[in-house]
């Protein structure tokens, strides 16, 4: 037998072949090793995305309370309405591919099946609202399992899809899914307070934007495998992963008191005619709680992107064309106005509200005292600059307490030059005002002040009595809280503490004052004579309240570098004055009708406010003999009652008692059960008999102008009784005028009527 011999090249080559071959596998089993292995996560990721989908499971979003715990915003069941466009078109493929294998369009239930997307499109444009083409144009997003027709639907809307989708056998593609929609209880009561939502549910404004991450809660998650049709199969991978609620948020707002402010706010803003808004803000001297703050024009959290009746006249009477691009910029514009809480974030002059720090500031260095005396002519000259009083003829000669009643700019200024640049500039940044608050509420504006480099003696001088720098209300109201509250600085707060959906505290405001900048002898000092103004014949005597201390100081400022023609009339107040417990502050920009002095558009509503809050609060009334003689009283039902017994009962009560008829049972009485009558002047009539009947036959006389004394002798001498409404100091220094009336003149009116006379000091200014 022969033996083949092989070449030495060829045995090369096949070592050379085969040594490939096992360097090959080697990469190949290297490269699987490595696969299963190193890189198993990242492509069993890989491997699980393309076979699950993943669906975002909503927490409950956190509640809103005020300090009694009266629910404020909470979320409410809705429905998004969704579609499932890849299950449609796959829908659509089937029903053409079974009319071309059995010719037949429809199956037996009757649905057309092959345009479903029109059925559907059809259907939800008239049940949603939603524009047909909008529908359309969803349903053919290819790949998509997942598309939204509509947000936030009722139940009532949703119940109309559900029937929908049962008669055309829609439960694969079409979808009503239950949601939370966020819904406030009082609708447009403290809305720039709290804010609202957007339609995806997060914090646009307020209190919703500053605690968005502890209301919003962390979402939970439901992944589920599915094949390419977007059905759902088993799989290894599916997996659900809870939601976490959001935390409720416990404010300091008190509804009642957030009701009465904005109430007189409302008032202010229509009566004095304001064309840039209102806004005012109460709080708790002590602890810088705030009880209220609010803005008007307001507008209703639920419905947040409709404008309110004031910007929407604007709009209207704009004429710009509905949906042209210059009636959209200005409705946004609007709109922006409309949700900014003036209160945060607009700054304006506070004018002479400031002089309550000034005089804070000469008391505690020294500077001045109660006693010293002045001379203002009317202005005062400082480094060639001749700065005016209000008082254009001068005050005279006053003591250093009268001045600040009648808010007198030199006296002021004077004080401020006795105290120091240097002194003045480090208090002003002691009081605050070179900081922001740090109020929990969005966008909150800067103190525009001075750089101390620049702070010579004419604007320390102008800086004495408020002008020609910029504050926002609530740094300024908490800057005058301290002077309330003992010389304390404190940091104005909404959230008092974070519960989580157990009840469980996990978070609560410390109160702790930030530090004290001037001493309590000297703030009593302060209160006293702001105090014994308001009652006597200082400029805020508008802000009297009967029963009651209250310490006040109205201001009133251009708007320089904005519209220097208009003004913003103001007025702080704190009660009560040897012991408060509230303060509170009101601003009125650009007031147009009647006195635009903040003594007259804002003191009055202070007053209002505090006459309701500080009874509500449990502040008991101390009443002097002079303010319990003009004090009201109800009177009772006294028909059926026998006469003389009911003349001895109203005249125990301090009023008088007028019989007209004969008999002894009273038929008929004026006013009715329930009236309130003055003890000072009130009169009852009482008819006896049956042929004594009220009868309207008295012309009730126009005392519209009038003091308090001759308006009170026309109505009284006319038969009729008269109601005090407003200033109820009216013979405090010149007197108050009546400025309005109810009913009016020359309507007719019964013997006994109750005439309603509303009394202002209308020669105050600031």
């Amino acid at each position: 037998m022969r033996r083949t011999r092989i070449s030495t090249a060829l045995v090369r080559r096949a070592y050379i072949v085969f040594a490939c071959i096992v360097a090959g596998f080697a990469v190949v089993a290297i490269r699987i090793l490595s696969l299963q292995t190193v890189d198993f996560d990242f492509y069993q990721k890989k491997v699980v995305d393309q076979l699950t989908t993943e669906s975002t499971i909503s927490p409950e979003r956190g509640s809103i309370y005020d300090s009694n715990g009266e629910l404020l915003a909470t979320d409410i069941t809705a429905y998004r309405i969704f579609i499932s466009p890849s299950g449609i078109q796959t829908m659509m493929s089937d029903a053409r591919k079974e009319k071309e294998k059995t010719g037949s369009e429809k199956k037996n239930d009757g649905i057309d099946r092959e345009h479903i997307d029109e059925v559907i499109s059809r259907g939800l444009s008239e049940i949603l609202g939603v524009e047909y083409q909008t529908v359309m144009d969803l349903t053919k997003k290819k790949g998509s399992l997942d598309a939204t027709v509509k947000r936030n639907v009722d139940k009532d809307t949703a119940d109309k899809v559900l029937k929908f989708i049962s008669e055309n056998k829609l439960g694969n593609v079409l979808y009503a899914e239950a949601t939370a929609k966020r819904y406030y209880v009082y609708g447009d009561l403290a809305t720039h307070v709290i804010g609202f939502t957007g339609t995806d549910g997060n914090g646009l404004y307020g209190l919703e934007y500053s605690y968005e991450k502890e209301l919003a809660g962390t979402p939970g998650k439901y992944i589920i495998a599915r094949d390419s049709f977007g059905n759902e199969m088993p799989y290894e991978y599916q997996s659900y992963i809870d939601a976490v609620d959001g935390y409720d948020l416990h404010t300091t707002l008190n509804v009642k008191i957030q009701s009465i402010l904005e109430e007189q706010l409302e008032s202010t803003y229509l009566e004095s005619g304001s064309l840039a808004g209102v806004c005012g803000v109460v709080m708790n001297v002590k602890t810088g709680a705030v009880y209220a703050m609010a803005t008007y024009p307001d507008f209703d959290s639920n419905n947040a992107w409709t404008l309110c009746d004031v910007y929407r006249d604007q709009l209207e009477k704009s004429g710009y064309v509905s949906g042209s691009s210059e009636y959209s910029s200005l409705r946004s514009e609007l709109l922006l106005k409309m949700w900014s809480n003036k209160a945060i974030t607009d700054t304006y002059i506070p004018g002479s509200t400031f002089k309550i720090i000034t005089s804070a500031m000469g008391l505690e260095t020294g500077a001045v005292k109660e006693s010293d005396q002045f001379t203002c002519t009317g202005s005062i000259t400082l480094a060639g600059t001749k700065i005016h009083c209000h008082k254009v003829r001068g005050h005279g000669n006053l003591n250093f307490a009268q001045g600040l009643q009648q808010s007198c700019n030199p006296i002021l200024i004077t004080v401020g030059q006795r105290v120091g640049a240097s002194a003045f500039y480090d208090y002003v940044k002691n009081f605050g005002y070179l900081e922001k608050t740090g109020i929990d509420l969005p966008g909150e504006g800067s103190t525009y002040f001075w750089n101390r480099s620049e702070f010579n003696i004419v604007q320390l001088a102008t800086a004495s009595f408020g002008q020609n720098f910029k504050v926002s209300s609530i740094r300024h109201l908490t800057s005058v809280a301290s002077v309330a509250n003992g010389g304390y600085l404190v940091q104005p707060y909404l959230v008092d503490h974070i519960t989580d959906s157990d009840g469980n505290i996990v978070w609560k405001h410390n109160s702790t004052p930030i530090r004290q900048v001037v001493s309590t002898s000297v703030c009593e000092r302060v209160s006293k004579i702001l105090e014994e103004g308001v009652a006597g014949d200082g400029g805020a005597k508008n802000a009297y309240v009967a029963g009651y201390r209250v310490a006040a100081k109205t201001g009133t400022s251009e708007k320089i570098g904005d519209n220097e023609s208009m003004r913003i009339g103001s007025c702080v107040a704190y009660a009560p004055a040897d012991d408060p417990e509230i303060a509170i502050m009101i601003v009125v920009d650009e007031p147009t009708q009647g006195s635009l002095y903040g003594s007259v558009v804002a003191a009055p509503y202070i007053a209002n406010c505090l006459s309701q809050m500080l009874p509500y609060l449990g502040v008991e009334a101390k009443y002097t003999d002079a303010e319990a003689a003009k004090m009201e009283v109800e009177i009772g039902e006294y028909r059926g009652d026998v006469a003389y017994n009911a003349k001895t009962a109203i005249e125990k009560m301090g009023l008088s008692c007028e019989i007209v008829g004969v008999g002894t049972v009273v038929t008929a009485q004026v006013p009715s059960a329930g009236s309130t009558l003055v003890k000072e002047n009130g009169k009852v009539v009482l008819y006896v008999g049956d042929e004594a009947v009220p009868e309207n036959d008295l012309v009730i006389p126009n005392v519209v102008g009038m003091s308090a004394s001759a308006a009170n002798r026309t109505i009284i001498n006319a038969g009729f009784n008269i109601r005090i409404d407003g200033t109820t100091n009216y013979n405090a220094g010149s007197g108050a005028k009546a400025i309005a009336q109810y009913p009016a003149a020359n309507s007719i009116g019964t013997r006994g009527d109750v005439v309603t006379v509303t009394f202002r000091y209308v020669d105050v200014t600031d």
